[in-house]
């Protein structure tokens, strides 16, 4: 079996990728620099099967992913309006949890023949999910989801970039499919979520894997759809056009070709990086972000072409902001004060909207760190630094997370 560790992990982020790799038809997997603790496979982490899927492993957020692009304006035409086009972005985007479009979007996604899937588990399920996809298709939701202004300093370009998925048709998705394969009812109420939990494995050759695996391909289109609308959406408020665009998910699973065998390569929080693959990867609000590219070479097929996602968080979420009281929507008991996020944001140079501690730059790794572990696989072409983060309020908890 080939397997590959990129950086360094808590002894819990370790035992669960090495439980990964003993249930099933394994291949190998990858655990990048930016794995941390998951449910059921570690964020990070990448898994290759024979002939299998892995719902628990593409995760709730199916299709979660980037889109970014270069603009052809510079930052210093905006740098003096910044604050009210980052108000607008807040005004016009729909941020938070279980947030509706505030206006409907037709998409030829909704004619997808994919959508028959649906049809077969149920009326009343196909309804309930269209209907829900067409209601949030475009919004951004919360947790670690953002857009955010960039800046290429070598150059002046300014960059937009998100960070988002299939919101709660995905998360919906991903729950009833790994219902159905532990005999359950598709809308049931499954047990708690446990994050030892071994892997759902589905045969991909089985009526419930095809299945599984053509909703798991609407729901990457729809990621798309999502994603390619917010851009569009700042793309207008800043009077702007797009030059050259990447975009990719890295919750989803592929069907790939690797030495010389038909695969299903599952990645949770892994980037694609095939000789020539552009991708995008985030820092945290107080970091820089980049566009990288895959080299043609050993050491990334030995890493199953597969890269980081982003810096890897350091802290759970209720480590840095506090137990949430749902009744009063305040946290209490956290490491990171309010004063701490907001001091070291404005010294980077970031101007903020939204966002809560839990999302602060204290939480994450320094993305150079976990880029350097992977240096032998990618190429980073352009580095980017963030002038304006737009993300749900402090204190919103996204079911549909990454």
């Amino acid at each position: 079996m080939q397997t590959k560790i990129f950086g360094n992990h808590e002894d819990n982020t370790i035992r669960q990728f090495q439980n990964c790799l003993e249930a099933g038809n394994v291949i190998g997997g990858v655990l990048c620099a930016d794995g941390h603790y998951g449910y059921s496979q570690p964020v990070g982490g990448v898994v290759i099967y024979d002939g299998q899927i892995s719902p628990s492993g593409v995760g709730y957020d199916i299709a979660c992913g980037n889109k970014a692009v270069r603009t052809n304006i510079k930052y210093d035409d905006i740098k003096n309006i910044l604050p009210s086009i980052m108000d607008e972005i807040a005004g016009k985007i729909s941020f938070g949890v279980g947030r509706k479009n505030k206006k409907r979007i037709d998409h030829e996604l909704f004619d997808d023949p994919d959508w028959n899937v649906y049809q077969q588990i149920g009326k009343q399920e196909h309804d309930r999910l269209k209907k829900l996809a067409i209601d949030q298709l475009g919004t951004v939701g919360s947790g670690n989801h953002f857009v955010d202004l960039l800046i290429e300093e070598k150059t002046g370009d300014l960059w937009i970039a998100n960070h988002f998925g299939s919101r709660g048709f995905g998360h919906k998705t991903a729950s009833g499919f790994l219902n159905l394969a532990n005999d359950r009812g598709f809308s049931d109420r499954a047990p708690g979520e446990n994050m030892e939990q071994a892997p759902t494995l589905i045969d991909l050759d089985s009526e419930l894997g095809d299945m599984y695996y053509r909703a798991m391909t609407l729901a990457g289109k729809y990621a798309y759809a999502g994603r390619d609308y917010v851009i569009k959406q700042v793309l207008k408020i800043l009077r702007a056009e797009a030059q050259f665009e990447v975009h990719n998910h890295h919750n989803f699973a592929w069907k790939e070709t690797h030495n010389g065998k038909e695969t299903i390569v599952v990645r949770k929080g892994a980037t694609p990086s095939a000789p020539g693959q552009l991708g995008f990867i985030g820092g945290s609000m107080g970091d820089i972000s980049v566009i990288v590219q895959g080299k043609d070479n050993v050491e990334n097929e030995q890493a199953f072409y597969s890269t980081v996602h982003g810096a890897g968080r350091i802290m759970s979420r209720t480590q840095a902001a506090g137990k949430m009281n749902w009744k009063t929507r305040t946290r209490s008991g956290g490491k990171i004060s309010q004063k701490q996020m907001d001091d070291a944001v404005k010294d980077f140079g970031v101007m903020l909207r939204g966002g809560g501690t839990d999302e602060s730059p204290f939480v994450y790794r320094k993305l150079q760190t976990v880029l350097d572990a992977h240096q032998e696989t990618i190429d980073v072409l352009h580095v980017l630094k963030p002038v304006g983060v737009c993300m749900a309020g402090a204190n919103e908890f996204d079911p549909y997370k990454d």
